[in-house]
């Protein structure tokens, strides 16, 4: 076992004394040393459970043959830091957890690793850390959150309810009463939150991938289901520690890697998986073409949608089937799939998608029935986008799937925020975000509050959005992100004028500026050269070493 650097041999006694201190036995030292990384904190209301979680999964590992030690890493509430500075932390704290998983799980030679995330960068992160430790690793979430009521439709609201009623509210649709008791009822209680946005997002995507037993990303938060799911995890990862795997670098793999782009284009996910998955590839040294990504969806129907792109909550999917169930709608879909890979549990993705059942046909739809006949999420090329973009398909009206428009530019995100709340954005426009980028922000922060003013000012069916920052899982519209390269690189988002048009056509993958070369040649030999925001610490250091959003903003050379 990796832990008998730590426990075996005389030149290891004192080692030894250290673990005699933390009231361990002699006859503790044959079992396997599992660490349990954690990401408890008071502060994310995805995470503000997990202590009683750590402490739960602690005992099952001692009652599975295992010794459990736990840590913890840090975390951000991407809802807490939108719309202000911290928002441009929340990438980079990916990086700073997959150092600290890596740090903490070579300096003490664990067996094994039981990673309990929840929350938007902290699953990814872990995986990153994870893939350089390369020792059997089960992740088993926190669970998502139930949706709210919301007190003036009587239907289910969530996180992004209350962004919407804020635009509502400054357009008068509401009153100050009404935007009071959506505040208080939209986040009933602990769990990561409640669409199908990032963090939801990711935790589906680990079953799909491998990393997680089927559950994993849809029993809510506080359904007792939760519990056993915890107690199933431990028991597995005290198996794999004992047999030595399977290892992250043996389940992450191409295969693995286009089965959870399939559910992401079967279910609609955030766009943000694409980031994260894409630095998921290129920690596990898999190359992965983005183009792959299209010929996916090409072939994907999406059967299934959640809000913010319907009605539909986490709790919905889990009661209708849940992920294997979504898989096993596109299981017959010639050259998707491949359900021959591993996975945690020992069995194949296969056997698992075997054994799921359907009990909805409306929330998990049928192939005949699918509110498309390819996938959730696409990526669009073109000279605003030489390196790609992203769109989450699913999201968009169909009146918006072709849009030309004239841009109104913004160098910020809070300048975007106050033009469409001062009714500078209307109708036909495509508003142009730009310098949020991974570079450029830094840190590439989420906007959700853009996206949502746009659609609570009704804008939503008449107003496109593009940036080479990225957005919420929670957002929905005609919102293109991810534009690389970034206006700090020199990409054309960051030469495009006010007046300029902009064509968007999503069924054929495109996104252009309807200007000319000699245009373009002309206003990039003028432009002043990109000077950074005046930022220290760790973010004048990330800006530094990130590289581009279609790598993944990875700082992997």
């Amino acid at each position: 076992m990796k832990s008998d650097q730590i426990k075996v041999g005389l030149e290891r006694a004192p080692h030894r004394g250290l673990l005699f201190a933390l009231g361990l036995k002699r006859e503790d030292f044959g079992k396997p040393f599992i660490g349990v990384c954690n990401s408890y904190t008071d502060i994310i209301p995805g995470h503000c459970h997990l202590n009683q979680v750590g402490e739960w999964v602690k005992q099952c590992i001692r009652e599975a043959g295992g010794i459990p030690f736990e840590f913890n890493t840090i975390g951000i509430c991407d809802g807490l830091a939108m719309a202000h500075r911290g928002m441009k932390y929340s990438l980079p704290s990916r990086e700073l957890i997959a150092d600290c998983v890596e740090s903490m799980a070579t300096a003490h030679c664990f067996d094994g690793l039981f990673c309990i995330p929840n929350c938007d960068k902290i699953v990814p992160g872990m995986i990153l850390g994870a893939l350089r430790v390369n020792a059997p690793t089960i992740f088993c979430s926190g669970g998502p959150m139930m949706a709210g009521v919301n007190p003036i439709t009587g239907k289910a609201s969530d996180f992004n309810t209350i962004y919407e009623a804020v635009a509502q509210r400054q357009v008068n649709q509401i009153t100050d009463e009404q935007l009071a008791q959506v505040e208080e009822t939209s986040c009933p209680g602990c769990g990561s939150c409640s669409g199908m946005f990032t963090a939801n997002s990711m935790n589906c995507l680990c079953e799909a991938i491998g990393l997680a037993l089927p559950g994993n990303g849809t029993i809510p938060a506080v359904d007792p289901l939760r519990k056993e799911l915890w107690r199933a995890a431990a028991q597995r990862i005290v198996e794999m520690a004992k047999q030595g795997g399977p290892l992250p670098r043996e389940l992450i793999t191409r295969e693995s890697i286009d089965n959870a782009f399939a559910l992401d284009m079967a279910m609609g996910g955030s766009t943000n998986t694409i980031l994260h998955t894409l630095a998921i590839a290129r920690e596990a040294d898999v190359a992965y073409d983005m183009n792959r990504i299209n010929e996916l969806s090409a072939r994907c129907p999406n059967v299934c949608k959640v809000a913010p792109s319907c009605g539909y909550h986490m709790e919905d999917v889990h009661v209708a089937g849940g992920v294997m169930a979504i898989l096993k709608r596109i299981q017959d879909i010639p050259n998707l799939l491949h359900l021959d890979v591993p996975t945690v549990s020992g069995k194949t993705l296969g056997e698992e998608v075997e054994a799921a059942s359907f009990h909805n046909d409306e929330v998990i739809r049928t192939i005949s029935t699918a509110y498309s006949q390819d996938g959730g999420l696409a990526v669009l090329w073109g000279n605003l986008a030489e390196q790609g973009s992203v769109v989450k398909k699913a999201g968009v009206a169909p009146g918006m799937m072709k849009f030309r428009g004239e841009a109104i530019c913004f160098d910020s995100q809070e300048e975007a925020c106050a033009g469409i709340l001062g009714g500078q954005v209307k109708p036909g426009m495509v508003v142009v975000i730009r310098y949020e980028g991974p570079k450029g922000g830094p840190g590439m922060q989420e906007m959700l509050a853009p996206t949502a003013y746009i659609i609570g000012a009704g804008l939503g069916e008449s107003v496109a959005l593009i940036t080479d920052g990225r957005f919420s899982g929670a957002t929905h519209g005609a919102c293109i992100g991810h534009v690389s390269p970034e206006a700090a690189e020199g990409g054309l988002i960051g030469l495009l004028r006010n007046g300029d048009m902009i064509d968007i056509d999503i069924p054929n993958r495109s996104l252009q500026a309807i200007l000319s070369e000699e245009e373009i040649a002309a206003r990039r030999a003028a432009q002043p050269a990109w000077q950074p925001r005046p930022f220290d610490g760790w973010l004048r250091r990330y800006s530094g070493l990130v590289g581009n959003a279609s790598k993944g903003a990875s700082l992997k050379p």
